[in-house]
């Protein structure tokens, strides 16, 4: 597989955190990576920093969001920014380097609250 800095894929997901309000993710230590050659089937990963390494390295937590260009690359403007939204729905309130699971305390990362934020999101920053 190969990776590449995605900084178009940055400029999206800072975008969307900032009209979501999602203040909570500190955009400096979010990375946007591209990958190509990938056999799985997502269009896009998040990476974390969990505790153990961050203690170790001796830094705080970093996530790392990687679109896999295959699958990503085809997708609506629409698409890629409801898959951005899923991804940065997987980082916690505390920003600690964990990752939120899809079903976790009785709260769903799933199509419907995806669309949902994604509404919202379009009728923050005046898409159409």
């Amino acid at each position: 597989m190969k990776f590449d800095e995605a900084p178009d894929i940055r400029e999206s997901v800072h975008r969307i955190i900032k009209a979501l309000g999602m203040d909570r993710i500190d955009t400096s230590r979010v990375f946007c990576m591209r990958s190509f050659g990938s056999k799985g089937r997502s269009m896009a990963r998040i990476w974390s920093m969990p505790k153990v390494w961050q203690k170790a390295l001796g830094i705080e937590a970093h996530y790392v969001i990687e679109v896999i260009s295959e699958r990503f690359d085809r997708l609506t403007e629409e698409e890629r920014e409801k898959t951005l939204i899923h991804e940065l729905m997987h980082i916690p309130r505390s920003f600690s380097g964990g990752l939120v699971p899809h079903n976790c305390f009785g709260k769903r990362i799933d199509h419907r609250s995806v669309d949902k934020l994604f509404r919202e999101y379009k009728q923050k920053s005046g898409l159409k």
